[in-house]
């Protein structure tokens, strides 16, 4: 029997009920999203013979600090009425914006505990960014947003109030689950040229910022949604050709001056304990 999927269809509600509680399926992405990215930290930075009490400090604060720093910059770049600017839960939270303002205060606050090889921290934890990334797509999903142009294809997602002038369209490409899915593939390929040894210390973070600007890129070229456009390119566009730009010249700068990979090629640390590394 042949089993074939004409289109993924979309919830009926964006909430989740659990016994007696119910939560709103966004932020509940958001938040397990998160969780999954400091356990994915932790496991990493106690895997460089660290203490991974440093990860939960430094994500008291850069946590906030990222949906913060999202949230303006989505307020800001789509134009939003004030009266939006706290409302979450309907999505709306720009990437970009948390990523500067939670990786900022996360180096601030990791400097402030004396954490002296800051590299080696973020090369542990920006790993599990992708992945916080990739959860939280599925959010999206319960909101019926985040979709490309008009599909046929069988992983087209139904839509049930389309903008104009696509209302009599019902299937869309799901951007949400290109970006999610691009996400995870970012996340295994971090983790496993890590693994090799072959970068010196620091060159995950702009690798990490590289690799999300160009499937940003590419997610926003199919989205069909309303969105702030600068010489008649999205804006997102231009967030995402900067930060491919950066990340080169990052990647060469930290080339030309970092200290060496903390894993050598035969899986222990070159310097540091000589401790194997945890999965993921």
């Amino acid at each position: 029997m042949t089993f074939f999927i004409a289109s993924i269809p979309s919830p009926s509600t964006n909430s989740i009920s659990i016994g007696p509680l119910t939560f709103n399926a966004y932020g509940l992405c958001i938040g397990v999203g998160v969780i999954a990215a400091i356990y994915i930290a932790s496991r990493r930075w106690a895997a460089r013979g660290e203490n991974p009490e440093d990860v939960y400090e430094v994500a008291k604060w850069a946590v906030p600090a990222g949906i913060v720093g999202a949230r303006l910059y989505h307020v800001i770049t789509d134009w939003r009425p004030i009266g939006e600017w706290l409302q979450i839960w309907k999505g709306g939270l720009g990437i970009p914006g948390g990523l500067i303002a939670g990786i900022g205060v996360g180096y601030l606050v990791a400097k402030r505990r004396g954490i002296v090889d800051l590299p080696n921290m973020f090369d542990a934890a920006i790993p599990g960014i992708p992945v916080a990334q990739a959860i939280g797509r599925i959010g999206n999903w319960f909101n019926q947003e985040i979709f490309g142009r008009p599909s046929d294809l069988p992983w087209a997602v139904e839509i049930d109030n389309p903008p104009a002038p696509f209302e009599d369209e019902r299937t869309f490409h799901p951007a949400f689950l290109y970006e999610a899915t691009w996400n995870l593939l970012l996340f295994g390929f971090l983790v496993w040229i890590d693994r090799r040894g072959v970068l010196k210390r620091g060159m995950i973070l702009p690798l990490y910022v590289a690799g999300y600007g160009i499937g940003r890129f590419l997610v926003e070229s199919v989205r069909i949604d309303a969105a702030t456009e600068i010489l008649g390119i999205r804006v997102n566009h231009w967030m995402s050709g900067a930060a491919i730009l950066f990340s080169v010249l990052a990647l060469l700068f930290a080339y030309r001056n970092a200290k060496p990979s903390f894993w050598a090629d035969d899986g222990v640390a070159n310097d540091g304990p000589k401790v194997k590394p945890a999965a993921g």
